[in-house]
């Protein structure tokens, strides 16, 4: 008797091991079966990721690039709607030709989309498009982290940075909440067409979309992100504790650059002496790992002064973020006024563990009975607080898996000093802090204003005041009209007082 052939089996486990080590996870790749065979698309697997490719086994809503052998477009498409239960295919998915991923394994990298690559497929007879209702206030608005037009949005927010450059806060806030719109959009926008009857979009925001649309690129845009003016307000706006009015005089005055600064031997305060000499850390992206890292002390500070208080992560990483600019705490302690005097004796332990660069405390100069409703609706808050660089020694940003993970030169680095002088080989890095101690009773109130986004608080504010006859702060919600304030523990109650519908962190990104 003839012996049976046996079977290969490439079990699951194994596809797992090898895609986890793989180099381009923005890039995931599924391979078609159909007309090629599973022995070949076995090969093509394995091969690619031996090559650090990231190549799914099946399709699914990850899927960036699909790849097929003798396959026409419209047959992928058809098979793929199939597969997806008859939902469309988005047009964000590469349907590619095999050459595409042959090419790219021959570089060692995913090679560009070019035309040549691309399967062409029929186009299908134009249906009515559902209508979308895009509410007027961003605060009415589920915005993600991750949206389909960050082409457009990303040039309008050089113009709104140009803007509040030159103190122009109302063009600023014009093009902001523009690109606000455009986050919310549930599709990539291809022509004006897309943008009928959309609100917050003015003439000359238009305007730049129609060139980009039309170009690829905004002139205006390109423009000012070369410029002079653009190029040294934005370096010197990176030196903490430099604000606008004080960077454009300095602009005036020749000073275009924080080296500029040391070589003028320009007179600064000590905010902006230690902004100066950690500039470079201050100006990289912390990172989610490095926030998390951070907490950690924070924490363990608070516990070791004020047991039982509570300690909130806030700004972009409670939205979701992966990196920011700074690391923002929101500290109480549930028996109101035990939260008093803890800020000191915080600090005094930071200082005492030599995690401070540098620190500036403010007292609370918020009185309810005074300030409340006669006071506008404002961005900035009275809370104790303070203003610190954290010295973060790297050794405490978890593993050595997580500082694999973080920006080149994050063990070694160099830094300038106050006297323009290189410091390198560096363990730690410089990290910007703020702890802000709230009364629990406002304890609300300030996480919703504090948790941002910026754009998002500001419309808060505004919807309070016109909708609601309302003045909303980080302290507290006034209603003018039964002259009393408002009280709330959390944020879906402040939604609720007004009007809204409850929008969690994580889609607040306006």
């Amino acid at each position: 008797m003839v012996p049976l052939k046996r079977r290969k089996v490439t079990t699951v486990q194994t596809a797992v091991q090898d895609n986890s080590t793989c180099t381009f996870s923005d890039v995931a790749i599924f391979i078609l079966e159909r007309k090629m065979g599973a022995s070949r698309k076995s090969f093509l697997t394995r091969l690619g990721r031996s090559k650090g490719f990231l190549i799914e086994d099946s399709y699914s809503s990850i899927i960036t690039h699909v790849v097929s052998e003798n396959n026409s477009g419209d047959e992928v498409q058809l098979w793929l709607e199939k597969q997806n239960n008859g939902e469309v295919l988005s047009e964000s998915v590469h349907l590619l030709d095999i050459s595409w991923l042959t090419e790219s394994m021959t570089s060692g990298s995913p090679v560009p989309v070019q035309d040549r690559h691309r399967l062409k497929t029929t186009p299908k007879p134009l249906s009515v498009t559902p209508l979308i209702v895009i509410k007027s206030y961003a605060c009415q608005r589920r915005t993600p982290l991750k949206h389909h037009n960050a082409f457009l949005t990303d040039a309008l927010e050089v113009l709104a940075q140009s803007a509040e450059f030159t103190e122009n806060e109302g063009r600023s806030v014009a093009f902001r909440r523009s690109a606000s719109v455009l986050k919310a959009l549930p599709y990539v926008v291809r022509g004006m067409e897309d943008l009928k009857d959309l609100p917050c979009l003015g003439k000359h925001s238009l305007k730049v979309i129609k060139e980009i649309l039309e170009d690829g690129t905004s002139r205006e845009v390109e423009s000012t992100k070369r410029s002079e003016q653009f190029q040294a307000m934005k370096a010197l706006t990176g030196v903490f504790g430099v604000g606008v009015k004080t960077a454009d005089r300095w602009f005036r005055e020749g000073i275009h650059s924080p080296s500029d600064l040391i070589r003028t031997n320009q007179k600064l305060n000590q905010a902006q002496l230690a902004g100066l000499q950690y500039y470079d850390d201050l100006n990289r992206p912390v990172t989610k790992n490095e926030a998390m890292a951070v907490s950690h002390l924070v924490e363990k500070a608070v516990t070791a002064v004020r047991p039982g208080a509570v300690i909130t992560l806030m700004g972009g990483f409670r939205r979701g973020k992966e990196v920011g600019h700074d690391v923002d705490f929101l500290i109480t302690h549930p028996e109101e006024g035990t939260e008093e005097g803890l800020l000191p004796k915080v600090v005094n332990w930071l200082k005492d563990q030599g995690l401070l660069l540098y620190q500036k405390t403010n007292n609370n100069s918020y009185l309810e009975r005074k300030d409340g409703p006669a006071r506008p609706p404002s961005n900035m808050d009275r809370f104790e607080r303070c203003f610190s660089i954290f010295k973060l020694e790297q050794s405490t940003v978890c593993s050595s898996t997580l500082l694999n993970a973080q920006t080149p030169n994050t063990d070694t680095k160099e830094s300038i000093d106050g006297t323009g002088h290189q410091q390198s080989g560096l363990s730690w890095r410089a990290v910007r802090v703020d702890l802000v101690v709230s009364p629990y009773s406002q304890f609300a109130f300030a996480t919703l204003g504090w948790t941002g986004s910026k754009l998002f608080e500001r419309e808060l504010r505004r919807w309070a005041g016109q909708e609601k006859g309302m003045s909303l702060s980080s302290h507290a919600l006034y209603d003018a009209k039964q002259q009393q304030y408002l009280r709330a523990n959390t944020e879906e109650e402040i939604f609720a007082y007004l009007g809204l519908d409850y929008i969690p962190p994580s889609e607040r990104n306006a």
